[in-house]
């Protein structure tokens, strides 16, 4: 994972406060020859939208707050929000005439993540394993070009401060686990994927990085697992893996510690593949509580 120093502007801001709004308040036409029409209802998107620029530190928002965070005209912001609260998903409060996610809109998140068992059996192998290895776990999944964070566990010897937690997003351009993620798509969803990443974040996104990304996904692929040993921070050594579930999407873990604690070659032959024997024994877990 990256510290956010390293991330463009942009990027860094999307990890700390979460979505934008991005290819769904705008959608693209699509490749196919169909109308745009047909594929998206743009009204619905924007909704959609709106709902997604509520975030764990951002849980009130005004009208022009959400009109910059998803790009979409206030006048057409202020219409949506009226019709969002009044379908419960939104509250606005009276006197700071601030927008806050109502339980309509919780209902629907809620049922997202309650997967039977699947957070508590999570959290049940990311805490042994980071009591194991002295790292930080993360476990995630996409939403769009980031990755939501669905649980965090860490070791109380590892001395890693990280500041995450679940709800958080990071970009899939950036980070380890956006490409580990991406290794675990078939071909044809991952190069789709790939493209619009690439769109998204046009001349920021530097070819150093984007040759990078392409390294690890081979890495993936290679080992089960992908590793960078302090190339980014000098301090961190972060290693991802995916979870690939039947009939779900795929997760992803990430496990982050020391350097200095980390040798380069101990990471290669140890650490990664107990990430990769952490994450079959998660994919095994969740598959027989179905």
């Amino acid at each position: 994972m990256q510290s956010e120093r390293s991330l463009p502007r942009h990027a860094a801001r999307r990890s700390l406060i979460g979505p934008y709004g991005i290819d769904v308040a705008w959608p693209k036409a699509p490749s196919n020859g169909q109308a745009e029409s047909d594929v998206v209802v743009t009204p619905l998107a924007r909704g959609l939208s709106i709902l997604s620029a509520f975030t764990p530190d951002k849980a009130a928002l005004g009208n022009q707050e959400i009109a910059e965070a998803t790009g979409i005209p206030a006048p057409t912001v202020l219409r949506l929000l009226r019709s969002l609260v009044t379908l419960g998903y939104l509250h606005r409060d009276k006197t700071s005439k601030l927008y806050s996610l109502a339980p309509a809109s919780l209902a629907l998140g809620y049922a997202a993540i309650a997967d039977p068992g699947m957070l508590r059996l999570a959290s049940i192998e990311l805490r042994a394993f980071a009591k194991a290895t002295d790292t930080y776990v993360l476990l995630g999944t996409r939403d769009r070009l980031d990755v939501i964070l669905l649980e965090t566990q860490v070791s109380r010897s590892s001395l890693l401060e990280l500041r995450l937690s679940p709800g958080m997003h990071v970009p899939i351009a950036y980070s380890m686990m956006g490409w580990a993620l991406l290794a675990a798509l078939p071909d044809d969803e991952r190069h789709y994927l790939q493209a619009q990443v690439e769109r998204h974040a046009g001349d920021t996104w530097p070819a150093a990085i984007r040759h990078r990304m392409g390294q690890k996904i081979a890495q993936v692929h290679e080992l089960g697992f992908c590793m960078l040993h302090g190339e980014w921070e000098q301090e961190l050594t972060c290693v991802a893996a995916p979870v690939v579930l039947a009939n779900r999407p795929p997760l992803v873990l990430c496990c982050v510690g020391r350097t200095a604690r980390l040798a380069q070659a101990s990471v290669e032959r140890e650490l990664g593949s107990r990430l990769v024997a952490c994450a079959r024994a998660l994919q095994e877990r969740l598959s027989a509580s179905r």
